[in-house]
This record gives structure tokens, C-alpha cells and sequence, in this order.
């Protein structure tokens, strides 16, 4: 290998490394962002269920009060989601398979990576789950069919 080649090499792999590592860092900082949002709202939500049953309502009220928890709790539940997808895009970034789609085993496009930093499938392939998950077993009945099952 001539030192131009070796000094590319050393180079794209330098590169690799910073990417990765601000990679990691922005992931780390999401979690860190989220799990405050997470536990921050889990408390204010315990604390104004705790402060409501110390007082009287009527039941429209506590009706409401309890659609509003519900709700609260389903934005919390969506946040922790996220969170426990950027842990596994974490773990998928110490193992060295980060940016490798679940389903083709291909490269996920780096815009994908960038909009989506937890992503687990390239586009064509989330696209084909989603169809599935809307269209059930019915579509992969239809593909089964087609190519002769």
C-alpha cells in the first residue's frame, strides 16, 4: 500500500470514528432529554391525580380530570417509546451494526439515519411493514399468491 492510500485510509477511518462518536453523543443526549421529559411528566401527572383526590369534584370534573390523565399518559407512554428506541440505536451503534436494516440486512440511507437516528429498516423495507401492518395478512396473502405459494 502506497503512504498516499495509507494516509486516505487513516483518513476515512478518522472521519468514521468522529461521525461515530458525534453520532453517540447526539444519541446520548436525546436519551438524557427524554428520560428527564419521561420522569418529569410521570411526576407532575402523579402529583395532580394526588392533589385531586384530596378534594371534592363532581363527577363531570372528575370525569374530564381523568380523560386529561389518560391522555397525558398516552404522550408519556409514546415518549418512553422513543427513548427505548434510541437505547437499542445505542446498543446497534456499540455492536457495530448501526445503520444495517433489520429485514434486508442493507445499508439504511444516511438521510433516513439523520431524520430518523433510531431507525431499524431502510425505506423500501419500512414501507413494505407498513403496508403489511395496514393491509394485515390479507397483503401477504396477495404477495404469497403472486409468486406461486
Amino acid at each position: 500500500m502506497t503512504a498516499r492510500m495509507m494516509a486516505r485510509h487513516r483518513s476515512a477511518t478518522m472521519t468514521h470514528t468522529k461521525r461515530t462518536e458525534m453520532l453517540r453523543q447526539s444519541l446520548e443526549e436525546r436519551r438524557r432529554l427524554l428520560s428527564d421529559e419521561v420522569h418529569g411528566r410521570l411526576r407532575d401527572v402523579r402529583a395532580e391525580a394526588s392533589a385531586r383526590t384530596t378534594g371534592a369534584q363532581d363527577p363531570g370534573d372528575m370525569a374530564d380530570a381523568d380523560l386529561q390523565d389518560e391522555l397525558r399518559l398516552s404522550l408519556i407512554q409514546m415518549k418512553a417509546e422513543t427513548l427505548n428506541k434510541v437505547t437499542e440505536a445505542l446498543s446497534r451503534l456499540e455492536g457495530g451494526n448501526y445503520g444495517q436494516c433489520h429485514e434486508c440486512r442493507g445499508p439504511i440511507a444516511p438521510g433516513r439515519l439523520i431524520a430518523l437516528p433510531f431507525a431499524v429498516r431502510c425505506t423500501p423495507c419500512e414501507m413494505r411493514h407498513e403496508a403489511e401492518e395496514v393491509m394485515g395478512p390479507s397483503l401477504r396473502d396477495t404477495q404469497a399468491i403472486a409468486v406461486g405459494w
